[in-house]
């Protein structure tokens, strides 16, 4: 209500003075050591040698906010102004430790590359504002420290995680994303497209009706949804099997396990009986390839091998709804 009767409650960055422009600057260099550490928290399990790196880069803020400090105690005293990045409103935002404890390796990279350029965009920026010269000297100076941050996570990088160690970091992130998402993922698309054929075929040559036989797919789609989800993420809480966050494991089984339902249900919704099931048949056997192409990208299952399995499984069973429909 207070910002909409007033305005922003952040400050333009050309509203600052040069104490507060350095008072922000050593809010950040605290800000950042405190990211790189929980970024060095979070994959110190996993990635052992990362975490090297991003320890090593929290100590070179910590390094650079102590020269910033001193600076300002030389030039305006002990009192230092309380001023932070959410107070700037050109500073960008950075995301609190708790929403970091579980990412990935590659994105952990990225984001302290971003980090060191969003700064030393920063700081440029701030240097072209001002035409007083030793403001723009401190400004430019904090925006080649930064600079030198960057150097520094590319220089540490080489040191601590060479082509190797790096590669084999990647396959174990990928492994993690398989046990996290894909497998769940497609074990409740493989349950959700299977099982759910016989109930939902069974009604439509039983009845004849679309819109029952839709009904019918719906519920069985979102009871199966729910069921599969929590099943997931109930029988593992994968701190001992590390196949992560029991939450992540279960939407995704819950998910996938419903769209594979309603895939062939929505055809339902078409009024024409053979219209519908002709495109509800057509649908089946895309969801049952689209089965057969996952397994062999992210589970190494041979193709051939893969499609047998899924495509002659899931036609003995829509076969199997079929007769039962017109028994």
């Amino acid at each position: 209500m207070l910002t909409r009767l007033f305005g922003s409650s952040k400050r333009s960055l050309s509203s600052l003075s040069e104490q507060e422009v350095l008072a922000l600057a050593i809010s950040n260099e605290e800000d950042d050591g405190r990211i790189y550490m929980a970024y060095a928290d979070a994959l110190r399990a996993s990635y052992p040698n990362s975490a090297k790196v991003f320890e090593e880069m929290a100590e070179e803020e910590s390094h650079h906010r102590q020269m910033l400090i001193d600076l300002h105690v030389e030039r305006f005293g002990p009192r230092i102004p309380l001023v932070r990045r959410e107070h700037v409103r050109e500073f960008p935002e950075r995301k609190p430790d708790w929403l970091i404890r579980e990412i990935p390796i590659s994105e952990a990279r990225e984001q302290a590359q971003a980090m060191e350029a969003a700064a030393e965009r920063f700081y440029q920026n701030a240097a072209s504002r001002t035409t007083d010269a030793s403001t723009r000297k401190l400004l430019g100076d904090l925006a080649l420290a930064e600079k030198g941050h960057e150097n520094l996570a590319r220089r540490l990088g080489e040191i601590h995680t060479p082509d190797d160690v790096r590669r084999e970091e990647d396959q174990t992130a990928h492994r993690q994303f398989v046990l996290t998402w894909v497998q769940p993922g497609l074990a409740g698309l493989m349950d959700g497209s299977v099982s759910t054929l016989a109930p939902i075929f069974a009604a439509a040559f039983a009845t004849g009706d679309t819109m029952q036989t839709f009904l019918v797919g719906l519920s069985a789609s979102v009871g199966a949804g729910i069921s599969m989800g929590f099943t997931e993420a109930a029988h593992d809480d994968g701190v001992i099997s590390g196949r992560g966050s029991p939450l992540k494991r279960g939407l995704a089984s819950g998910l996938m396990t419903a769209v594979g339902g309603l895939g062939h249900a929505l055809p339902y919704l078409i009024p024409d009986f053979v219209t519908a099931t002709a495109l509800a048949i057509a649908v089946v056997f895309v969801e049952l390839w689209a089965i057969a192409f996952i397994q062999n990208k992210y589970m190494e299952t041979p193709f051939f091998r893969a499609v047998l399995q899924v495509v002659l499984g899931g036609a003995l069973v829509l076969a199997a709804g079929i007769l039962i429909g017109n028994a």
